[in-house]
């Protein structure tokens, strides 16, 4: 009988907490969210959507947004694995390793790229690239270079911007300099922004070239002076990361 009782109060619980979303005009996530984990997603929803307004207080509100922010993350990978696992598609596993490595989860996105990697996808220039992104994001520098090089060697016509300052960047952490300095070279002559021209003068500088590497944070800012605002507002942190080492470097010669 007391079983009874306790599954009529949740479903009671469960449908006024959906009616007060409705009424409130709550995220509608929540409803999934309620109907999957029961009383426990009510608490949830009540400590993160009802009691910030109880409190009032600017701190609370920032901690709750945040792990608003962290739940509807999660909510949002477990949608994207449901949808990979319903459709088996190439671009739904794409979205989702994507999605695991912009939260920390490159593993998990390595391991799904090299799941459809296979028959007429295995040389895939851009499933190639999903790989390398994710090997890059979980440190594995040396797989990502052999990725890369394995990349141009099937699609020799293949040109990734992003592809190639990665390689750059993971040749430089595996300690081969030298080839690091030619593909950033290369790579300086066509990127679009700032990124690539700091990490090679960053590299310039771990490596003593202390003019050479001047000359390159200055060039950052020089462009970035006759640029639109746009551009400066998109380059923001490679400006300020320039600017430092700038007054770095000219502190090592006064």
């Amino acid at each position: 009988m007391s079983g009874e009782i306790s599954l009529y109060l949740n479903i009671i619980l469960t449908m006024l907490v959906i009616g007060h979303i409705f009424r409130t005009n709550r995220p509608k996530y929540w409803i999934f969210i309620i109907l999957i984990s029961g009383i426990l997603g009510a608490v949830i929803y009540f400590i993160f959507e009802i009691l910030p307004e109880l409190l009032g207080r600017p701190r609370a509100h920032k901690i709750i947004r945040q792990a608003k922010h962290n739940l509807n993350r999660k909510a949002n990978i477990e949608t994207l694995e449901k949808r990979q696992e319903f459709t088996g598609s190439i671009d739904a596993t794409r979205h989702l390793a994507n999605t695991l490595i912009e939260n920390n989860r490159a593993e998990e996105a390595i391991a799904h790229y090299k799941n459809i990697l296979t028959g007429i996808y295995h040389d895939d220039p851009d499933l190639l690239l999903g790989l390398a992104e994710a090997q890059f994001a979980h440190t594995t520098y040396e797989d990502c270079i052999t990725t890369l090089d394995y990349l141009r060697e099937k699609n020799p016509q293949y040109t990734s911007a992003n592809g190639h300052l990665i390689y750059a960047m993971s040749l430089e952490k595996c300690n081969r300099i030298e080839e690091a300095f030619h593909e950033y070279e290369a790579l300086t002559a066509y990127f679009i922004g700032a990124e690539a021209k700091y990490h090679y003068a960053n590299l310039l500088e771990s490596e003593l070239r202390h003019e050479d590497a001047l000359i390159l944070y200055q060039d950052i800012l020089t462009a970035a002076d006759i640029a639109p605002e746009h551009y400066r507002q998109a380059q923001k942190e490679w400006l300020s990361k320039s600017k430092k080492a700038i007054k770095r470097l000219n502190s090592l010669s006064a």
